[in-house]
């Protein structure tokens, strides 16, 4: 249930308000848009008589939300959501670029990585230190040795840190980790979900192979539930039967959900395709169509890389692609103001 509150409602009333819902077992999520504060209901609310709240001097309307995810649902938090990580922010019509490579290999590979994308105006460094991988024989990451690589490298460029946990054990290495990653795989995997929404780190949430938005939104949803209100969603490409490329990147996730949830969304189109020959034209057409940003692999000897070299971009070709994606987000910024 949502309630719209009038602008600048007596405080003592609202405060009453929310009392009297939570003596019903309720919880209660307030967001302050610039002129309007609404009032989200999450839990048994089919008891609730509307037309008592809506007869309130407060209140402006009363809706029910039909939909299973509450706390994700922009009908709740009408205002983008902005995530702040150290000196950037991811939302809130800002572009983030996340890049570095696949795996982290060596201290000298992930620093001069890290260099080279910031340089090009990434703001927050990717790098895998546990990797899923289909066979149990590929290279499965450097694990906490790889963690302590990207903080030798957060250390050199002062970049925020992403990179992907795979079970809950690991949790306690990711302490000093800016955005913690949940992959497809474990986009489902709804006890580490529950205790990743324990804390306050970032989460972001890659969507599953095979999952549809309302799953997707609904493994955010038990982030939130648990208290971490601090959620991206990744779009990451989609299982079909096409061949060619190695997912099938599904644009149409950023305008579908930027009508559903208030969440940020990034746009990974390495593992959508895994050429790099696409990575450029996908990411144009993700910035195009409104993402918040992109998560792009970047490494600086592809084809002798540990993991995922065929979809990397050399450090020249993400300055190249980078450069365009500035000016393409600039552009949509600016016809969006005169529209």
């Amino acid at each position: 249930m949502v309630v719209l509150l009038k602008q600048n409602p007596d405080r003592e009333q609202v405060e009453s308000l929310i009392s009297w819902l939570q003596d019903k077992n309720l919880q209660v999520h307030r967001s302050e848009g610039a002129s309007r504060q609404i009032l989200g209901i999450v839990g048994d609310s089919s008891r609730l008589d509307i037309d008592l709240i809506a007869a309130l001097d407060i209140v402006e309307d009363v809706k029910r939300v039909q939909e299973p995810y509450k706390s994700a649902n922009r009908k709740f938090h009408p205002e983008d959501t902005v995530i702040k990580v150290r000196d950037t922010q991811i939302g809130g019509g800002t572009l983030t670029m996340m890049a570095g490579p696949c795996s982290v290999e060596t201290e000298d590979q992930i620093i001069g990585v890290a260099k080279a994308v910031k340089a090009s105006g990434a703001t927050v460094l990717r790098g895998g230190a546990f990797k899923p991988r289909t066979s149990p024989y590929s290279f499965q990451g450097l694990g906490a040795e790889g963690i302590e690589l990207l903080k030798l490298a957060r250390k050199e460029t002062g970049l925020p840190i992403v990179t992907e946990i795979m079970d809950a054990s690991q949790l306690p290495l990711f302490d000093d980790i800016d955005i913690i990653q949940v992959g497809a795989r474990n986009m489902q995997n709804f006890n580490l979900l529950k205790i990743l929404g324990a804390q306050d780190k970032p989460v972001m949430i890659k969507r599953g192979m095979s999952s549809t938005y309302e799953e997707w939104l609904m493994s955010a949803e038990y982030v939130m539930a648990n208290g971490n209100q601090n959620v991206i969603l990744c779009e990451r490409g989609i299982r079909t039967f096409e061949t060619y490329t190695r997912n099938t990147l599904d644009l149409a996730a950023i305008p579908v959900l930027k009508s559903l949830t208030h969440l940020p969304i990034i746009i990974d189109p390495s593992h959508a395709t895994g050429k790099s020959s696409l990575v450029a034209p996908l990411a144009m057409g993700a910035v195009a169509t409104g993402a918040d940003g992109l998560i792009i692999e970047v490494h600086n000897d592809p084809a002798h890389a540990w993991c995922d070299g065929p979809q990397s971009l050399k450090p020249e070709a993400f300055d190249a692609l980078a450069k365009k994606l500035i000016a393409l987000h600039g552009f949509m910024k600016t016809e969006e103001a005169a529209s």
